[in-house]
């Protein structure tokens, strides 16, 4: 899709990332599948990865027969800048992918596919094109769904499949249209879990699924499948290792625990909404804690203002301090519970915020020279933006 301007800021954005970002935090750059501009992964350690023991797994041949009449390519129109200058305006077309949600003509894809579209068409398997319109878009987690009034004999709606349940080392396929080819079907397994992308937005995207089933430009917002058939993540963003930004083995899809909760409410809504706390964090492991005069937590790297944890009182890193080559934030307040449940993670921390509703008041405990406190935060919706 079109280029964006200003998604390479994302590199330094991520450090201030709310609750994203955790000291020692291996941050590499990535591409998204929209243009050669740079966005973050967070390489999230995790614990307990078992080898694949998903069993009734079809044939990549199967998978394809039973789900390719629910992935579309979806071609948008965006008006950009006449290359002759005085104000004058063009138009740019791009190409992306999606698969069908519903019977209703709802179809996910990712929000950067569709960001500033002036028209959205659909094409279907058996060729047909459709005009679409956005239903709603969360640049939170880089997910839109459009709409199509199309007869239902075209709609074949795809599984949504419970994205906890994949392992380290399954087999996955990717269906979808790079460089415009559609049907195209690639496979590979799932390489890693719980990785960190960043959104379009500058805010972080959790649990994201890393693979290697091959993935280019174009295979934005198509559907990744597990060896049931079933959605388990939207392809997101690649790794640029080749000079052209293409598949070197290294993609990652949006988790579909996340499509589920974010494509109801656009549908519903529009948009979707966010609880915010306010922070940029860092993980202070008990290995370094006493060394950093801290407790082990989640540190308050920044506290942004006019926030609710400004609000509340907090109070963000004064210093740093440089640990085994890794540098780590000093002074600041270690949140240590939410809600009497204990935070060990940035990664934690973000989930606990995440699984609230804006207005949502919760007790955090936290840490501060020597001593133990407890207050409520009212949580607010989280900003377009992430602010500076």
């Amino acid at each position: 899709m079109k280029p964006r301007p200003g998604r390479i800021s994302t590199i330094l954005m991520a450090l201030v990332a709310t609750l994203a970002i955790g000291a020692g935090a291996g941050a590499v750059a990535y591409s998204s599948f929209s243009s050669n501009t740079k966005t973050v992964v967070r390489e999230v350690p995790v614990g307990n990865s078992a080898p694949a023991a998903n069993t009734s797994a079809l044939t990549i041949g199967e998978i394809y027969r039973r789900s390719y009449k629910g992935v579309v390519e979806i071609t948008v129109t965006t008006d950009v800048a006449s290359p002759f200058g005085g104000g004058g305006q063009g138009e740019s077309q791009a190409q992306g992918s999606g698969f069908v949600y519903d019977s209703k003509g709802n179809i996910v894809t990712n929000e950067h596919v569709v960001d500033g579209a002036k028209a959205v068409s659909v094409r279907f398997w058996n060729g047909d094109i459709y005009k679409a319109s956005v239903v709603g878009f969360d640049r939170s987690t880089d997910l839109a769904v459009i709409k199509v009034d199309a007869p239902s004999s075209i709609l074949t709606p795809l599984t949504i499949g419970d994205s906890t349940k994949a392992l380290v080392g399954d087999g996955v396929v990717a269906i979808g249209s790079p460089f415009g080819l559609e049907e195209t079907v690639t496979s590979g397994i799932v390489s890693a879990l719980h990785r960190q992308m960043v959104a379009p937005n500058g805010f972080t995207i959790n649990d994201s699924i890393q693979t290697d089933a091959a993935i280019n430009h174009g295979n934005s917002g198509g559907p990744l499948l597990n060896a049931q058939g079933e959605v388990i993540g939207v392809n997101a963003q690649i790794h640029p290792g080749s000079e052209g930004g293409g598949s070197d083995g290294v993609g990652f899809a949006i988790p579909s625990d996340t499509i589920k909760l974010i494509a109801k409410e656009l549908i519903a809504n529009g948009k979707a909404e966010h609880a915010y706390l306010g922070v940029s964090v860092a993980t202070v492991p008990e290995s370094v804690a006493s060394e950093l005069k801290l407790v082990a937590g989640v540190e308050l790297r920044k506290v942004t203002n006019g926030t609710p944890a400004a609000r509340a009182g907090f109070h963000d890193a004064t210093g740093t301090k440089v640990i085994d080559g890794e540098p780590y934030p000093t002074g600041g307040d270690v949140i240590t519970e939410v809600d009497g449940q204990k935070m060990t993670t940035a990664e934690e921390l973000q989930r606990a915020i995440d699984a609230r509703r804006p207005g949502d008041t919760v007790s955090i405990t936290y840490w501060r020279s020597g001593s133990s406190h407890t207050t409520d935060v009212k949580l607010a919706t989280r900003p377009s933006l992430i602010n500076p």
